[in-house]
């Protein structure tokens, strides 16, 4: 019989009241057996890498779900003799791979003599890739006993194709007809008989698919309007930035200071969160590493390009495409950090 003392690695889910439940649940059942207390360690594992803050909206959300876990924890022991232990882990730390939670979640266990981890049936901090399997296999592979708490009742899935309108319709079909002839490089009859016969084809397979949310025309020519007014801003950002780059690897003593920074972006949905990380990658000096809804990891090669993206320049411009001139005028990143923490 394994010893009691529980780790139980924690992330919202829909699933997760049940695995408190049923974690707490196995630590009674085997202090029973063992007749000596249980222990159980929920951790969030959340990195961290502020170079201009010591604190996130992340990390306090984190320990908002955690206080929420102890006292779900305490409510379902009544009154057994078990510890409850909460913790954040990897606050410094880069994670993209099962085998990067594995090594975090494995330390932690060792660390703390912990011989059992129950996993959430539904955990998926990555929230991209499903990660559980690979995860439960590198930590069994570790030494430790690995459990799944059961499922409880499945969660209805988003169907694939979804009801679409005409004027989704024809916005992809502009959009695929205008991208093959951008391709094809000319308006001759012949690319507009095929260019129409492709888009068409496209439309019909994936009107219903690729578009996510109704069509507004007028907005939609607004949006473009100012995406056309973006591209040499942006152009101008790629330019600026790599005769700065030149100027580095030119230099004899290559004065490069590389640090890992994240921000929360001021913009939301998929499309403007896309423009962003895109952007800020495109322009030599700064790359995004990982982007979690509009939690930016990038990685920054100076101080300058640091500064530049505190400052907030691009997330301005992505704004001004997507939700207007007045939406572009909001406080940088780093003046949003200093008025939290006023």
């Amino acid at each position: 019989m394994t010893e009691p003392r529980l780790l139980v690695p924690v992330d919202e889910s829909a699933s997760l009241r049940n695995t408190v439940a049923y974690a707490v649940d196995e630590a009674i059942s085997r202090a029973g057996e063992e007749r000596e207390p249980a222990t159980i360690h929920f951790v969030f594992p959340l990195a961290e890498r502020i170079s201009f803050r010591n604190s996130s909206s992340r990390a306090d959300a984190a320990r908002t779900l955690l206080d929420r876990v102890a006292s779900w924890a305490e409510e379902d022991a009544k009154g057994a003799d078990i510890t409850i232990e909460t913790a954040l882990v990897a606050t410094h730390e880069y994670l993209s791979t099962p085998n990067d939670y594995a090594d975090v979640l494995v330390r932690y266990a060792n660390e703390h003599s912990l011989g059992l981890a129950v996993f959430d049936p539904r955990y998926d901090p990555i929230g991209s890739t499903p990660l559980l399997p690979s995860l439960e296999a590198e930590v069994r592979r570790a030494g430790l006993t690995v459990e799944e708490a059961p499922r409880d009742a499945e969660q209805p899935s988003q169907p694939l194709v979804r009801r679409g309108t005409l004027t989704q319709f024809f916005a992809l079909f502009v959009a695929s007809f205008g991208f093959y002839l951008l391709l094809a490089g000319s308006v001759a009859p012949f690319e507009l008989a095929t260019g129409a016969i492709s888009a068409g084809i496209v439309a019909v397979a994936l009107w219903r698919v690729s578009l996510t949310s109704p069509v507004a025309p007028l907005q939609t020519a607004k949006r473009l309007a100012r995406f056309c007014l973006y591209v040499p801003f942006l152009l101008w950002e790629i330019v600026k930035a790599n005769v700065e780059i030149a100027y580095i690897v030119l230099h004899p003593d290559l004065p490069i200071d590389p640090e890992m920074v994240e921000f929360d972006a001021a913009v939301w949905s998929a499309l403007p969160v896309t423009t962003l990380a895109n952007s800020i990658t495109l322009t030599p000096g700064t790359l995004t590493v990982d982007v979690e809804r509009q939690h930016l990891i990038i990685h920054t090669l100076t101080g300058s390009a640091r500064e530049d993206l505190f400052a907030g320049t691009l997330e301005r411009a992505v704004r001004f495409v997507f939700y207007g001139r007045a939406a572009a005028r909001i406080p940088s990143p780093f003046e949003r950090r200093e008025e939290d923490d006023a």
